[in-house]
């Protein structure tokens, strides 16, 4: 009989008891434990398991738990004798950032303050224990959500010490979502002020704490050194492409492939492939995340579990805010492209608007993109030898959730990007001006910094415009931008995937009012920049008819857009 499928479940002692579905990751605690590393950082996608193996970890070493080895009865690790002995003889300090989520440094700051403060709650029985002097309780009951910086920097390492004294044993401290606050300062703006206080805390929690054993830290990120680990010098940092606990956190493909069929979904494991597999941590490229996989045995259906669990607005706005450069990036990716890039792993946010490459680095540690490739090259011969990725969307899943994204950049005006489509496809000329002007009157700021002269403001609006184009028009066309074709490279083709429609050729100017005195000279340059510079090579080339190939400039002047077209230039000429 199928065990039962619990959805949520964060705690291993609650899941256990309950015996319900589990997939056993206790080879984690033993290949942990003779790692011996002081500080081990891992970081892993959301979902993919991180609380519940803290809540394993917790469980298996605490002394509060001590004596409950019914809880790993039938596991792997419960199998070795040796760790049979080692269960329940620690003291163990675990906490967790996953509900710091302020907008301002003062309620972070007061939120992990607060968490802080619940820990020495739990273990108030230490002020009656005689370990204590009275200076010393003086500064327990001194910890709150408004201590001095002082007390909330040595605080985790002041309560290791209270608890060795009490019971004779160094401390294993653990600390999941250690970056959920970091991406919430980058987003409200006070990056810098939280970096500040947390390196404190984690330099004597980690650091300087001669009264810890080891420590286990997750997240999604790593967070550059220099920005809150910069004095830890003991920290093992286990990132995507680390060779380390590759299979510990999310499902292998033998384990979902085993869980369909014990729940008799065996005929679906190439539609379940197909949907979520594709993550890819060190070398093994047979991941799957553990959310969607659950969901899937509960409602069997297929859809976007795990891309809609939670708010991806720091993703949306790094792709939506990009230059062109990071758009035309990503529409390689959205149209199943690859892209090759070199990866800064140590994430430093205050950059993030600034490097390209950072961004890219987010989506593969978020589980957005994943490693097809890593080579080797040499920029010239006085560097080292460089590290170069080559990345792609991780699976359908991950596809449809930025499609979803991207649909969202115009959900405010919806009616007026699909009227847009619909003038477009008809060749409605007059309905295209309209619904684009429209368009732009409420979205071009959105996609516009405010940092930026108009026409990158332009160009960052028309990106994300061809963006949208994909997501709506993928079933009928091949959408292409920036690429060459004739002697130039156009902005955008519309290849038709069928012989009933025509091809389509876009190309976008930001007036020159040096050059052009109206919009209409604007959009005049642009066609003639079609017909001068041969775009519609690329689309004889792949035997789609002249006559066939519809063009079309967009003139931008701020905000105001005019478009005109012409389909007969060629067939004149030649006539």
């Amino acid at each position: 009989m199928a065990r039962t499928v619990g959805i949520g479940h964060q705690d291993f002692e609650d899941l256990r008891l309950k015996d319900n579905f589990y997939v056993d990751k206790t080879n984690f605690i033993k290949e942990w434990w003779e790692s011996d590393d002081v500080v081990t950082l891992i970081a892993r996608p959301r979902r993919f398991g991180k609380t519940l193996n803290m809540s394993m970890l917790e469980k298996f070493f605490s002394v509060k738990y001590a004596g409950r080895g019914e809880l790993f009865e039938g596991l792997s690790i419960w199998e070795d004798e040796k760790y049979r002995e080692i269960q329940g003889t620690y003291p163990v300090i675990a906490l967790s950032f996953a509900r710091v989520k302020a907008t301002s440094f003062s309620d972070a700051r007061k939120e992990i303050c607060q968490i802080i403060k619940e820990l020495y709650n739990k273990s108030d029985f230490l002020l009656e224990s005689g370990c204590m002097n009275e200076d010393e309780k003086e500064m327990f009951r001194s910890v709150s959500a408004e201590m001095e910086n002082y007390i909330a920097g040595g605080s985790l390492r002041a309560l290791s010490d209270y608890l060795m004294r009490y019971y004779g044993k160094k401390v294993i401290i653990l600390l999941d979502e250690y970056d959920t606050p970091m991406q919430e300062a980058y987003i409200s703006g006070y990056w810098d002020e939280l970096a500040e206080f947390i390196r404190s805390l984690f330099n004597a929690a980690f650091k300087t704490n001669p009264y810890l054993e080891r420590a286990v830290m997750t997240g999604i990120t790593r967070v550059s050194k220099e920005s809150i680990f910069s004095d830890l010098n003991n920290l093992e940092v286990i990132t995507t492409t680390s060779h380390r606990y590759e299979d510990a956190f999310g499902f292998t493909e033998k384990e979902v492939f085993s869980s369909l069929d014990e729940f008799g979904m065996s005929e679906d494991k190439t539609d379940v492939k197909r949907w979520y597999d594709g993550f890819t941590f060190g070398e093994r490229t047979d991941i799957y995340n553990p959310w969607s996989i659950i969901n899937y045995l509960v409602k069997g259906k297929l859809a976007a579990y795990w891309a809609n669990t939670s708010s991806n607005s720091l993703i949306g706005q790094l792709i939506r805010e990009g230059n062109k450069d990071v758009k035309l990036s990503f529409e390689k990716l959205l149209a199943g492209e690859s892209l090759v890039t070199e990866i800064d792993e140590q994430i430093v946010y205050n950059t993030l608007n600034e490097d390209e490459t950072a961004i890219w680095s987010l989506l593969l540690a978020s589980g957005y993109l994943k490693v097809v490739r890593v080579g080797e090259y040499k920029k010239n011969e006085y560097e080292d030898h460089v590290l170069e990725y080559e990345l792609k969307i991780t699976n359908f899943e991950t596809r449809h959730m930025f499609g979803n994204m991207v649909r969202g950049w115009f959900r405010k005006n919806a009616s007026a990007y699909n009227g847009f489509i619909k003038a477009l496809l008809s060749d409605d000329i007059e309905s295209m001006n309209a619904y684009m002007n429209r368009i732009t009157s409420t979205v071009f700021s959105y996609f516009d910094t405010g940092k930026n002269p108009s026409g990158e403001g332009a160009e960052r609006f028309y990106h994300g415009f061809v963006l949208g184009l994909m997501v709506e028009l993928n079933d009928r066309y091949m959408i292409t931008s920036n690429r060459e074709s004739g002697f130039g490279r156009y902005d955008v083709i519309l290849e038709p995937k069928k012989q009933i429609d025509d091809a389509i050729i876009l190309e976008f100017k930001v007036q020159n009012k040096r050059r052009e005195k109206e919009l209409s000279d604007t959009v005049k340059a642009a066609l003639q920049q079609i017909e001068e510079k041969n775009y519609v090579a690329a689309l004889i080339g792949r035997g789609i008819e002249r006559k066939r190939i519809r063009r079309y400039g967009f003139a931008f002047c701020g905000k105001e857009v005019l478009i005109d077209g012409q389909l007969l230039l060629y067939l004149q000429k030649e006539e």
